[in-house]
């Protein structure tokens, strides 16, 4: 009997080219990744972090710093405990699978410092992700005690805001914020790639890309924060307000022998303390300091220092007002 599996192709059968099409792209494909080196740009997937779940567990943070912001229903009072204990067990789980996925890649980059020199082997990896999850947990309390005062911050900051709940629901840059500093502390306890990953992900839910590696000081706020471009080595201190589009960048590269840009070197500005940048300002370069509380004006280009309590402003151009001309009827 000739079942379904075994039967032959009537004449005239023609294969669905959606099929042909597949089994030869894949064919193609195959070659295209390489499963014997780590860090390549053709690795495959199976040796990375998972994106999902590391976005999922930034998430349940965030559901931690702000118990029900994020969460479907409120939080009583008397469920605060329980919700609080439940929330960072999942995300202990998440981030546990994930920075021993991210670890090896942070001896990579450490090797990669020095020229021919080849990564370590990854031992006591398990403890190590252990190690850190528990210094991070431990800091948990003093980023909420930040993110709180983020929310003043933006509160005292913004005349249109007329509550700390307005701020706390309807704020971008308070999540933005949030986001950063929780990325940051990972970042600094040498966590590979998953704060980069974390901050790329709120960067695509705010318009405001800060690199898990710039520090920033108290009471921070990025009033409207949208385009708001924070670099890596960027130092901002206690009581910053900036407004949308302001750039703290790189003024240039060092360049290695290999022709790429140096990593692990300043290029980012400092900001001091009671500075306030206006809208699409740009301040760039490792060596520049915007002096404590100066004001910088709206669309000004600094590439060097500038004394404490200064104003930069640019020249205002002269506008020109003229009548519309009729067209024709």
């Amino acid at each position: 009997m000739t079942t379904k599996r075994n039967r032959k192709p009537q004449a005239g059968w023609r294969e669905n080219p959606a099929a042909g099409a597949t089994r030869k792209a894949v064919g193609a494909l195959l070659g295209k990744f390489d499963a014997s080196d780590l860090d390549s740009p053709d690795t495959l997937p199976a040796a990375l972090p998972s994106v999902n779940r590391t976005h999922e567990a930034l998430w349940t943070l965030l559901d931690v710093m702000f118990p029900g912001k994020l969460s479907t229903e409120p939080i009583p009072p008397a469920e605060l405990e329980a919700f609080l204990e439940a929330r960072l067990g999942v995300a202990w789980r998440l981030l546990f699978i994930e920075i021993r996925r991210a670890l090896p890649y942070r001896w990579i980059g450490q090797a990669a410092r020095t020229e021919g020199v080849r990564a370590p082997e990854v031992a006591g990896i398990h403890e190590e992700t252990e190690r850190i999850l528990e210094a991070f947990w431990e800091r948990l309390p003093a980023v909420r005690d930040w993110i709180v005062e983020d929310v003043q911050a933006a509160y005292e900051g913004d005349p249109a805001a007329l509550t700390y709940a307005e701020v706390l629901l309807a704020y971008p840059g308070l999540l933005a914020i949030a986001a950063h500093r929780l990325a940051h502390e990972l970042y600094l306890l040498d966590v590979p790639i998953l704060p980069r990953v974390m901050s790329e992900w709120i960067h695509g839910r705010t318009g405001v890309d800060i690199h898990p590696g710039a520090s920033i000081g108290h009471s921070f706020f990025m009033d409207h924060a949208t385009g708001i471009v924070i670099g890596e080595t960027t130092r901002i201190g206690n009581h910053v307000k900036i407004y949308q589009g302001v750039t703290l960048g790189a003024l240039s590269f060092d360049l290695g022998a290999d022709g790429n840009p140096v990593k692990h070197v300043r290029r980012h500005p400092t900001v001091e303390d009671g500075v306030v940048i206006y809208a699409n300002a740009t301040i760039l370069g490792g060596q520049t300091v915007i002096g404590a509380g100066s004001t910088i004006g709206a669309n000004v280009f600094i590439q060097k220092s500038v004394p404490p309590g200064s104003q930069v402003v640019n020249q205002h151009p002269v506008p020109i007002v003229r009548p519309l001309r009729k067209s024709a009827p």
